[in-house]
Parts: structure tokens; C-alpha cells; sequence
């Protein structure tokens, strides 16, 4: 006769262990790959051997640019982000316009031009991005020629 909790002593289905599994390793990659953009959140913050970070001077030259920003140079960075996927696209927005506003304020603009925003952008993008930036500019009729030395 088999006792009532002979049930308890058996092992789980491979279909449990391989449920587990698959979420054991689900999890973990999620955990890297968000871990990898939190990591690189983090090296923007720290402070460069001039005591400000990449970010406190991203803020520094939106602040110090605010001022020169017509509505239709707005409407132009806005334009320049569409292809950015739209989680990013604030973030992006912000660092585009930071370098912008600084190739304005060096170049002692009275206010930012379409051809700030070009230079900018190209600068601002990282260069693994050139191939999808250059289509994006070609599409858009945008003239890129006097910068294409920026984007070696």
C-alpha cells in the first residue's frame, strides 16, 4: 500500500526546471543590459579632470545658449531627433542642443543659426551613427557639405 504523501518525494517536471531556467536566464539579461545603460548613465556623471562632468557641462551650455534659440532653430532640433526612437529622444535633444548652444556661444553668435544646428548635430552624433545621420540629412535635402570633415 503507497503511502498518501509519496507524491511530495517526487521530482519536478522537466518542463518546470526548463521554465525556470529560461526565466533565470530572461532575467539576468535584462538585469546586464539595463545595468550596461545604467553604467554608462553613471560615467557621464562623474567629474573630469576640470571638476564637472559631461553632464554638468551639457547643462551648462543649454543654460548659457537659452537665450539664442529662435522658434525656428527650435523647430529645426526638432526636426534633426525625429529618427532618435522617442524613449531617447529627450535625452538626445538635450545633448544636441547643448553642443549647438556651445558652437554658437564660441563662435560668439547674436543667435543660433541653421548652420550651428547642422555643425552641432554632426559633432553631437557619435560616429558609429554617421551612416544613418548621413541618410537622414540626404532625405531631408539637408547640405552637409562644409561639415563633412566632422564626421571622419
Amino acid at each position: 500500500m503507497k503511502s498518501g504523501l509519496g507524491w511530495l518525494s517526487a521530482s519536478p517536471s522537466s518542463l518546470f526546471m526548463n521554465t525556470i531556467a529560461f526565466w533565470t536566464f530572461l532575467l539576468l539579461g535584462c538585469m546586464c543590459i539595463g545595468g550596461y545603460f545604467m553604467f554608462r548613465k553613471f560615467l557621464k556623471v562623474l567629474p573630469k579632470a576640470d571638476g564637472k562632468s559631461k553632464l554638468d557641462w551639457q547643462n551648462y551650455w543649454v543654460e548659457r545658449s537659452r537665450p539664442l534659440w529662435s522658434d525656428e532653430s527650435k523647430a529645426f532640433l526638432d526636426q534633426l531627433v525625429q529618427p532618435v526612437p522617442g524613449p531617447f529622444r529627450d535625452i538626445a535633444k538635450h545633448s544636441i542642443a547643448a553642443e549647438i548652444g556651445r558652437i554658437a556661444i564660441e563662435s560668439n553668435a547674436s543667435e543660433v543659426t541653421r548652420d550651428h544646428c547642422i555643425k552641432g548635430y554632426i559633432s553631437a552624433t557619435p560616429r558609429r551613427d554617421s551612416k544613418f545621420l548621413i541618410q537622414f540629412l540626404e532625405k531631408n535635402h539637408i547640405d552637409y557639405s562644409p561639415y563633412r570633415h566632422l564626421m571622419k
